[in-house]
């Protein structure tokens, strides 16, 4: 399984319109090699350099395998946003304060959906899925502020 963007190449740098310094807007993405007994999707989108510690940007689950990609600014058909460390069920950009920071897009493809409620914490996600975790991907974009 495999997960890019065409918005930018892998450990490459993130357009600023997909960050506070721009529109604020989720960029597209795609996803490859999609197991075919993948039950569901999640994507969860962090900033481990986060100087209060790991920083959760998006997070969406119960995504289709049957859906391919995310369009730039959209949520996929019947799939659940979850709450971000900004306290929003919603895309947060990159934003760093200081410096370089590198922001981790994993897709977890799944033997289950996840009948969670949209305020679980990306730590009791990672506890509900360990044994559901078919495969998983990542896509490595950064940032920096002028």
């Amino acid at each position: 399984m495999k997960i890019i963007s065409p918005a930018f190449k892998d450990q490459g740098k993130i357009p600023p319109q997909y960050t506070c310094d721009g529109i604020d807007v989720n960029p597209p993405l795609e996803f490859l090699d999609v197991p075919i007994e993948t039950v569901s999707l999640l994507l969860v989108v962090d900033d481990p350099d986060a100087v209060s510690g790991r920083w959760i940007h998006w997070l969406i689950w119960n995504i289709s395998p049957e859906d391919k990609k995310i369009e730039e600014n959209s949520v996929p058909p019947n799939a659940i946003a979850g709450l971000n460390s900004f306290n929003r069920i919603e895309w947060g950009g990159p934003c760093p304060p200081s410096g370089k920071h590198g922001y981790i897009f994993k897709l977890y493809a799944l033997d289950s959906m996840l009948d969670i409620s949209p305020d679980t914490t990306i730590f009791k996600i990672e506890q509900i899925i360990k044994d559901h975790i078919i495969t998983q991907a990542e896509l490595l974009g950064y940032y920096q502020r002028k």
